[in-house]
Order: C-alpha cells, then structure tokens, then sequence
C-alpha cells in the first residue's frame, strides 16, 4: 500500500526474485466480493454472491421485501419447531460472508445468528425474511469515493433491554474516513444494562476503540490528519455523564467505560457530540425500523446498487 508507483513496482520485482509471483493488474473479483471503479470512486458489492445463494435456497422466485427485519419484531428462543441445524448454521455462515459489505443486513444477521445452537421455525421465517430482503437488491453495495479529506468519525447507538430472551442491550455503531463507510458492528452485549445511558455508554466505549484503531491505522499510513476523532450519539444523559466529573455512585457500574472515554476528552483526541435520533445512523445496526428510515439510513452510509435499473 502506498502513493509511490515506482517504489511499488520495485517492491514487485524485489517479491518476483524469491517468490513465484503474478500480477493481475487491479482488482476485480475476490472471494465473492465484486470491484467496481468510475468516476464516482470505487464500488464493493457480492452480487453474484447474493444470486448464487439465492438460487441455492430456491428464493430467486420470491416476493421481495422492503427491509431485512420487521420493525417490531418478536423473535424468541423458542420461536416455534426444531429445523435442521446443519442446514440453518451453513445459511446464517453464508449471510455472515455477506455482511462484510452490507451493513444493511447486519442487525437482522446477528439477531438470527443468535439461535445457532437451537434453531426453530420462527427463526429460519426470519432467515428467509432476509434472503427475501436481497432479493429486492442482490446488487447493493459500498461506494467509495474521494471526498478531499481523511476526517475520522463515528455514530453509536443502542437499543436498551431489546433482546427479550435476556433483556441484554444490542450495541452498533459505524464508522466513517473521509465520509466513507469503512466499520460496523451489531452485537449483543455481554450483561444486562440497568439504564439506557449504561446501554448507551457501552457501545460508546466500543465505538471509541474503533476510531482509536483507525486513527492508529492512518498515523501509520501517514495519512493521519491531526483533527480530532468526532463520535456521534443520541443519549444527551450518556453526554453529560462523559462531560460532567461530579456524577459518583450513579456511574459506578460504568466506571471503566466512562473515565476511558473522559481521558480520551482531556487529550483532546475525541469530541463527543449529540445528534437527533432520526439523524442517528447506527439506528439500523440496532433494531428493526420502518422503510423509509431504513432507505433513508442506508443513503447516508453510501450504500447503493449500481445494478439497479435508473
């Protein structure tokens, strides 16, 4: 990786001298995953991943659907009959794959991905809801593009006590460089929150680790520009914990979280700032929402098909 093509391509000729090795010009097609370049940038996608998958399981006749999970969805432990495991653990493997480049996909992903060991019938509907899903858009993908400048920034959100198996929070949050989305994550939290500002300032703290790593990640590119590190959220009482000192034995059981985002305050290396809910875009990371947030979300992410007939 580097700016330099000379010094790249005598990098090349130093590998060809010891190593049998063949260079097949830009990229194209790599373990499913689709490049695409114009002038608009560079374009991830796994299309023909998606068709393949889709001809496999038989959906490529189905009825699309507008989201990959229902708004208000009530998926349960014991959502129904036993099914095949063999069969359902392969599926939610494959639509794991997927996810590395549809974030669109991600929260309905791990809320079925958590019935692996046991799964019912209501859990593989919710599996052929996706697929369903990716019928409506096999071609969707990420756009990357240059937007003069590499600013590093973060949406976290949380959706407090939604599993209702355990009533454990879901944490989300994604990441930007230069307006392009480069992270995510949807995962359940490992212990009950007692509050939605606890829930909130777990996935803080996660969401922090991850631009702490990129900014880590450009320093040593050299393409780190010095500005601060900007973290988006949508619990203004989580903020005022963060910003705030005098908060004592309410804050105990988050003590850790709060003083390693507060130190990262001090340093100057982090802005905690809030944002309107519907403006949140870790929302679809979280929970189900309605089509026209989820299309809405999706926009803003830099997800599009450039398959789709304009």
């Amino acid at each position: 990786m580097g700016d330099d093509e000379k010094e790249i391509q005598c990098l090349k000729k130093m590998l060809a001298k010891s190593f049998e090795v063949k260079d097949l010009g830009h990229l194209h097609y790599f373990l499913g995953i689709e490049v695409a370049y114009g002038m608009q940038g560079i374009y991830l996608c796994q299309r023909k991943y998606v068709l393949d998958l889709l001809a496999e399981t038989g959906m490529l006749g189905c009825r699309p659907a507008a989201t990959p999970i229902e708004q208000n969805h009530r998926v349960l432990a014991d959502s129904g009959d036993p099914v095949d495991k063999y069969q359902y653990q392969r599926l939610v493997g494959r639509l794991i794959y997927l996810s590395h480049t549809r974030p669109d996909i991600a929260y309905a992903v791990s809320v079925v991905s958590r019935y692996m060991h046991d799964p019912r019938s209501g859990h593989l509907d919710s599996v052929n809801r996706i697929l369903r899903y990716l019928k409506s858009c096999p071609g969707k993908g990420i756009l990357f593009s240059n937007n003069g400048h590499l600013n590093i920034e973060g949406y976290t959100d949380a959706d407090w006590a939604g599993c209702l198996d355990d009533r454990r929070s879901t944490s989300g949050y994604c990441v930007f460089v230069g307006k392009n989305l480069v992270g995510w994550r949807s995962k359940k939290q490992s212990v009950v929150a007692r509050s939605t500002a606890e829930a909130e300032f777990r996935s803080m703290a996660s969401g922090v680790c991850e631009l702490i790593w990129l900014k880590l990640l450009l320093r040593e590119l050299h393409l780190y520009n010095g500005a601060p590190l900007q973290l988006y959220c949508d619990n203004q009482a989580a903020i005022k914990i963060v910003n705030n000192p005098v908060y004592h034995d309410r804050t105990k059981h988050v003590e850790i979280d709060r003083h390693f985002i507060k130190e990262k305050l001090e340093a100057g290396t982090l802005q905690v700032n809030y944002v309107r809910s519907e403006k949140q875009l870790a929302d679809v990371l979280t929970k189900g929402v309605c089509v026209l947030n989820f299309s809405e979300i999706c926009n803003k992410m830099g997800l599009l098909d450039i398959f789709a007939p304009s």
